[in-house]
């Protein structure tokens, strides 16, 4: 559970950090900087828990795994965006604090449903 943690939390920095200078550098708009964020924190997760988080999960390999992980993470980006979304519209806070507490939220069914289903040995 701590490595999920420390993976996850660097992740969702990661995905945050890039909200931050896109919104803040670009203009662009937060929940198509929360696209761009997660695009980039995907691999940061991937790449951690693959090698680190679940790497003691017998017969797992990156190919098994990718696919499974990418669809969790999708899934899990869908109800960020949104989750985001409608905070945005109805809380009326600020974008990286919102996304922030949606980043949360989101991140306790990713870690079930990838160590449930996404890192889990095959067969």
């Amino acid at each position: 559970m701590a490595r999920f943690v420390v993976v996850g939390c660097t992740a969702a920095a990661v995905h945050w950090s890039v909200v931050r200078l896109a919104v803040g550098a670009t203009g662009m708009a937060p929940l198509l900087a929360n696209l761009l964020g997660w695009m980039v924190a995907f691999g940061v997760s991937f790449a951690g828990h693959h090698r680190w988080t679940f790497r003691d999960v017998p017969g797992r390999s990156a190919g098994h795994s990718l696919p499974r992980f990418l669809l969790v993470s999708l899934a899990g980006f869908a109800v960020n965006e949104a989750a985001y979304a409608l905070a945005l519209a109805w809380g009326g806070w600020r974008y990286d604090l919102t996304l922030a507490g949606v980043l949360v939220l989101v991140a306790v069914g990713t870690f079930v449903a990838g160590r449930l289903w996404a890192f889990r040995a095959p067969g």
